[in-house]
C-alpha cells in the first residue's frame, strides 16, 4: 500500500471542503498584502498631510485620508500586519497551553485531571473580555502583553478537547502496544496519542485566530491597545466622532476586521469538516 505523504493527504482535505481551499486563497492574499505593506503602502501611516478629510479617490488618496491626514489605505494595511501578528501568535500560545495541559491531564488523570478541570470551569465561569480588560488595564497594553493575555485566557477550550482525545486514544491497542515494549509514557503521549488527536484543537486554534483579532479590536476601541502600532479597532475608534464627514475612515477599517474574521472561520470550519469523519458521512 502507497504511504501518502502530506500533499496527497492536503489534496484530499480540498476536495471534500471547497470552504477550507477559498479559505485559504483568501488567506494567502490577506498574507500578502500585510507581508509588503511597506511596499503597497503609498505614505506611511504615521505621515500628516495637509489633506484632511479627503474623500476616497479623492487626491491621491485611493480609501481617503483621517481628520489628521494620515492615508486610510496605509493604515489598514500596516493595521493589517498589527492584527494577523496578535491574532496568529495569541491562537499558537493559546493551542500550545491547552495541548499541553489538556495531554497530561487526560493521560495521567488523578490531581492533574481534577486540577485542569477545576480551572477550565473557573474560566468559563468568569467572562473572558472582561478579565481582558481588568488585566490590560493593570499591566498595560502593550502589544506582548495583549497576546498574551488573549492566549492565558483562549486555552480552556483546547484544554479540554485535548484531554478528551487523550482520554479516548490511550484505550486504543497500538498504545497499548507501545506500553508493553516499554517506551517512556512522555513518547507514548507526545509521539503516539497527541498527533493523532491533534486536529479538533487545530480546527479550533484557527478559529481562535479570528477571536483574538476581534478582542484585540475591541481593546483598541475602547483606547487600551498598544497606541505604538497601527490598528484596525484605533481607526475605528478614532473615526467614530466623523460618521457623517469622514465615514471612510471606520468603514474600511470595519470591513477590514469582518473579511479577516469571516476567512479565518472559513478555514476553521472548513479544518473541522475535513478532518471530521462524522461530518463527512453526513454529507
Amino acid at each position: 500500500m502507497k504511504k501518502k505523504n502530506f500533499l496527497t493527504i492536503f489534496a484530499g482535505y480540498v476536495r471534500i471542503s471547497p470552504k477550507l481551499l477559498w479559505g485559504l486563497v483568501f488567506f494567502a492574499v490577506i498574507l500578502l498584502l500585510a507581508v509588503l505593506a511597506p511596499v503597497l503602502s503609498p505614505y506611511d501611516p504615521y505621515y500628516l498631510s495637509d489633506d484632511l478629510l479627503v474623500a476616497p479617490l479623492t487626491g491621491g488618496h485611493l480609501l481617503g485620508t483621517t481628520y489628521m491626514g494620515e492615508d486610510v489605505l496605509s493604515m489598514i494595511l500596516y493595521g493589517g500586519r498589527t492584527s494577523l501578528k496578535i491574532g496568529i501568535i495569541a491562537a499558537a500560545l493559546s493551542g500550545a497551553i491547552g495541548v499541553v495541559l489538556g495531554a497530561l491531564a487526560g493521560f495521567f488523570g488523578g490531581i492533574a485531571d481534577k486540577l485542569l478541570t477545576e480551572v477550565t470551569n473557573i474560566f468559563l465561569m468568569i467572562p473572558s473580555f472582561f478579565l481582558i480588560l481588568i488585566v490590560v488595564a493593570m499591566f498595560g497594553s502593550s502589544m506582548f502583553n495583549v497576546m498574551v493575555i488573549i492566549a492565558l485566557t483562549s486555552w480552556p477550550s483546547n484544554a479540554r478537547m485535548m484531554r478528551a482525545q487523550v482520554m479516548s486514544l490511550k484505550e486504543r491497542t497500538y498504545v497499548k502496544s507501545a506500553q508493553t515494549i516499554g517506551e517512556s509514557k512522555g513518547r507514548i503521549l507526545f509521539h503516539y496519542i497527541v498527533p493523532n488527536g491533534i486536529y479538533p484543537i487545530i480546527a479550533n486554534t484557527t478559529m481562535n485566530v479570528a477571536q483574538a483579532i476581534l478582542t484585540e479590536a475591541s481593546l483598541s476601541f475602547l483606547g487600551l491597545g498598544d497606541t505604538n502600532v497601527v490598528s484596525w479597532g484605533q481607526m475605528i475608534m478614532s473615526g467614530k466622532s466623523y460618521l457623517v464627514n469622514g465615514w471612510w475612515i471606520s468603514l474600511f477599517a470595519g470591513l477590514a476586521i469582518m473579511l479577516v474574521v469571516i476567512v479565518f472561520y472559513m478555514i476553521g470550519d472548513g479544518l473541522n469538516y475535513a478532518m471530521n469523519p462524522k461530518l463527512q458521512s453526513r454529507k
